[in-house]
């Protein structure tokens, strides 16, 4: 899709990596048009309400791809029973919905991207993990089952259908680095836990990429891990971050608090998940930010 103008619809496009694709696709000429919860302001907006699983299908006729990374927030709220079942139904429904708005159209579009996470493989301790590893155990691994599930009406219909299990995003605003920096510039930041655990961290700028790699190649689907090629462990990032910042990181935040504080939530902040992406890099994707310390000075 480089090499012409392409007309792609993108659900999620306000949040943190939509956003930041929105910016990159339109900055090389393609034509974007928003899934907007609201009534359409233009010919660029088109209305969808994944909590019903209504999608306005008419309004993607003519689009080359559509790109979902549309769902709420995991970090966002303490996970009550009613909070769990938000994360899920938004991005079952909302991906059910859009799959079968492409799997209806009368002119198929050519890929249909649709957003997961490395929360797919659960809890992996030093173990590291690629594609071919089966789900995990728990609440994220069996959303993220069901949510790539919910794909199934776009793929059944013939239309390339890929999974972007997506890890840590690295930024300067927003997701889990944008808690991060304000209190590491503060020189209040520091492990969590004992540190050892592993986070499968991608800067933004690589994410972004790597999604307009998987929106280009036409013979890429299923499966693929966007994490950096070399995971580093909370007690490492930490390190990386004071050497970065310039700060001491003299804190440590104990899992008892932090259980305390997060509730079952504290178990994505602990644990440890060592994914490495096998096929993004078999398909000839070249990371700029493969490290800790170059990911954290890009988002700066």
């Amino acid at each position: 899709m480089d090499s012409e103008r392409s007309r792609i619809a993108v659900a999620g496009a306000s949040g943190l990596i939509g956003s930041a694709l929105v910016r990159s696709l339109t900055a090389d000429g393609h034509e974007v048009v928003r899934l907007v919860r609201h009534a359409p302001r233009g010919a660029d907006e088109v209305r969808w309400d994944p909590a019903a699983g209504r999608v306005d299908a008419a309004g993607l006729e003519g689009c080359d791809a559509v790109v979902n990374l549309a769902g709420a927030g995991v970090g966002d709220h303490r996970w009550s029973e009613a909070y769990k079942a938000r994360i899920r139904d938004s991005r079952v429904r909302g991906t059910r919905a859009l799959a079968e708005a492409v799997a209806s159209l009368e002119r198929p579009v050519r890929v249909f991207v649709n957003g997961s996470a490395i929360g797919f493989y659960g809890e992996t301790g030093g173990r590291p993990v690629d594609e071919s590893a089966p789900a995990g155990e728990g609440f994220l691994p069996s959303v993220c089952v069901e949510w790539e599930g919910a794909a199934a009406p776009a793929r059944d219909a013939g239309v390339r259908t890929v999974f972007a299990r997506t890890g840590l995003v690295v930024a300067r605003h927003g997701g889990a680095w944008g808690r991060l920096f304000p209190l590491f510039r503060a020189g209040l930041g520091g492990r969590l836990g004992d540190g050892s655990q592993y986070w499968s961290f991608v800067a933004l700028h690589d994410e972004v990429a790597a999604l307009r790699h998987l929106l280009d190649q036409d013979d890429l689907s299923g499966p693929f891990n966007l994490t950096a090629p070399h995971p580093r462990t909370n007690r490492e990032i930490t390190a990386a971050m004071g050497r970065v910042l310039h700060r001491p990181t003299p804190f440590a935040v104990p899992a008892p608090v932090l259980r305390a504080v997060l509730g079952e939530m504290s178990g994505d902040v602990l644990g440890s998940a060592r994914v490495l992406p096998a096929r993004l890099l078999e398909s000839g994707f070249r990371f700029a930010f493969p490290e800790i310390d170059g990911a954290i000075r890009a988002a700066l």
